[in-house]
C-alpha cells in the first residue's frame, strides 16, 4: 500500500477566496509567484511559511504587502529580521481580509480590502495577486491510530525511505513533507515508494 493523499491548503473561508482562485488568488508563491514579475502583490499570514513566502515575492515583485492578523509574527526572529529588512515588503499589522475585488478571467485580481481589527478602518490595497500562507493539513484523518504522525498530522517515515512503522506500508509526497511541498520532490518519493514496494513483494516470495 502505497499512501499518497497529499496536503491540502488552509484558506481564509471567504468567498472571493474560490471566486478567484486560479485568477490572482494561490497558495503556492514557489509555484505562481512568476507570474506576478514586476507585480504588487498581498501575502497573508504570520508564521515561517508567510514569512518565507513574502521574501521570495519580494525578489520578483514590484511590491509585497503582508496582512498578519494579530500585532506580531509568529515567524523565527530569524525570518522575521528577513522580511523587515526586505526594502518592498510591508507588513500591516492587525489587518484582516476583508474582501478580494477583481473579476474571473484575464484581469483576475486587482485588489484587496484589508480591515482594522482595532480601529475598524478599511483600506484598499492594489494588488495582481493574493497569496494565503496561513499553513497546509495533511490528508491524513483515515489514519489515525494506525500509522504514526507527526503533531501536525504528518505522516512519519524511516529516514530515507517512504516506509512507515507498518511493513508494506508506504507514504510519498506531501502527505509526508512539510518541508518541501514541491512536485518534483513528490515524484522522486513516489518513485523511492514504488521501488520499497517492489522491494517489499520481492522479499515476501
Amino acid at each position: 500500500l502505497i499512501i499518497a493523499t497529499g496536503a491540502s491548503a488552509k484558506w481564509l473561508g471567504i468567498e472571493d477566496e474560490k471566486r478567484l482562485n486560479g485568477y490572482g488568488v494561490s497558495a503556492c508563491a514557489t509555484c505562481d509567484g512568476f507570474f506576478y514579475k514586476g507585480k504588487d502583490v498581498v501575502v497573508v499570514g504570520a508564521g515561517d511559511t508567510a514569512a518565507e513566502e513574502a521574501t521570495y515575492l519580494a525578489k520578483l515583485c514590484n511590491k509585497v504587502t503582508m496582512l498578519v492578523r494579530r500585532d506580531e509574527m509568529r515567524a523565527s526572529k530569524a525570518m522575521q529580521h528577513r522580511v523587515f529588512n526586505t526594502k518592498n515588503l510591508e507588513v500591516l499589522f492587525n489587518y484582516e481580509t476583508k474582501s478580494i475585488n477583481g473579476e474571473p478571467g484575464p484581469i483576475g485580481v486587482e485588489s484587496v480590502t484589508a480591515i482594522n481589527n482595532i480601529s475598524k478602518e478599511e483600506i484598499i490595497i492594489p494588488a495582481s495577486g493574493f497569496f494565503v500562507a496561513i499553513g497546509h493539513k495533511p490528508n491524513t484523518d483515515i489514519f489515525k491510530d494506525k500509522l504514526d504522525m507527526d503533531e501536525n498530522g504528518y505522516l512519519i517515515v524511516e529516514p530515507g525511505t517512504s516506509k512507515t512503522k507498518i511493513p508494506g506500508v508506504f507514504a510519498a509526497g506531501d502527505v509526508a513533507d512539510h518541508v518541501y511541498r514541491q512536485a518534483v520532490t513528490s515524484a522522486g518519493t513516489g518513485c523511492m515508494a514504488a521501488l520499497d514496494a517492489e522491494r517489499f513483494l520481492a522479499s515476501q516470495e
